[in-house]
């Protein structure tokens, strides 16, 4: 039994692919129903059994949710979905890097694209899987999609981390806090200090306008980069903030929302930084990934953000692209 709930306008449907039912496919799917973003959502896994029940444990929720057809599928049944949201291959361990999970996912990449995406797809690629920057590199070179329809999740999640600390320590709402993390989805990225703000205020100022003490860069830096490490060696695996950074970017693409978010993408020319693909403010809106915004950088960030960039481009040229 393939299909489990069908009730949606074929005229206004809206359908994401997620491929890869494993703790954050299976979080994303959950993240994306609740919201009421798509209208058909199809489960693809390996296990076909898992995506199976996935899709059995989510309908049962019809009664909570506006009207939305789930099913388990097969890879072409990716095919002409507006969003296919690539969250399959190896996790991190314990204290595993990224990049470590290179060869591993990438040879599961190479094996399932093909089979998703046609030529002439009009389709969006969500890269989740790990490393995502280097696994969005890969999949703009495999498919030949235009680059701007091959986006990665990037750092969208760093930078939410990196609000949250700011917000504790100045006791504001996160949402209030603006502050990016850009280049890898990793071990190099870059938190930049000098554009993070709150109501437009520096938080150096803002802090001594609220009379508490400054924010040790030093230990938020650490936290946020190191976030994934530490949740990893409790719990297993990260999952649920991922996933609500997915439906972030889902929600911009799918509404056209022109919202800046710090996805991967192709950059070239950018900071200097070519034929690489990491994270950096961009709009996102319905046709994809726009053009990095250059934003004015500190001159120390500038050079970190190069030297991610270099980092990276030394990964991609082992996988012989």
């Amino acid at each position: 039994m393939k299909e489990w709930l069908k009730l949606v306008n074929p005229a206004t449907n809206r359908k994401i692919a997620v491929v890869g039912m494993g703790s954050v496919g299976a979080s994303v799917a959950y993240a994306l129903m609740i919201a009421g973003l798509p209208t058909e959502l199809v489960l693809v896994d390996s296990n076909p059994a898992k995506a199976e029940g996935e899709a059995m444990d989510l309908s049962h929720a019809a009664a909570f949710i506006k009207p939305i057809t789930i099913y388990n599928g097969s890879y072409s049944d990716c095919r002409n979905a507006d969003i296919i949201i690539f969250t399959a291959g190896a996790n991190q361990k314990p204290g595993e890097a990224r990049l470590n999970l290179v060869q591993k996912n990438f040879a599961t990449l190479k094996n399932c694209l093909s089979q998703m995406i046609p030529d002439g797809a009009k389709t969006i690629l969500l890269m989740v899987s790990n490393p995502v920057d280097v696994l969005t590199y890969a999949a703009v070179k495999i498919t030949g999609l235009p680059p701007e329809r091959v986006i990665g999740s990037g750092t969208v999640l760093d930078s939410s981390r990196f609000r949250h600390e700011i917000s504790r320590h100045c006791q504001v709402d996160a949402r209030n806090v603006h502050a990016y993390v850009v280049g890898e989805h990793g071990d190099s990225e870059v938190l930049l200090w000098s554009l993070a703000n709150i109501a437009g205020t520096g938080i150096e100022e803002f802090c001594a306008l609220k009379s508490i003490s400054s924010i040790n860069r030093e230990e938020v830096d650490y936290r946020v980069r190191n976030a994934a490490y530490a949740i990893i060696s409790r719990k297993g695996a990260t999952h649920y903030a991922i996933s609500l950074a997915v439906r972030r970017i889902c929600e911009s693409i799918l509404r056209d929302e022109h919202s800046i978010l710090t996805v991967s993408g192709l950059v070239n020319g950018t900071y200097g930084i070519n034929n690489c693909c990491l994270s950096l403010p961009t709009v996102v809106k319905a046709k994809g990934r726009a053009n990095a915004l250059a934003l004015p950088l500190a001159d120390e960030e500038e050079r970190a953000l190069r030297q991610s960039a270099e980092m990276l481009q030394g990964v991609v040229s082992k996988l012989g692209l």
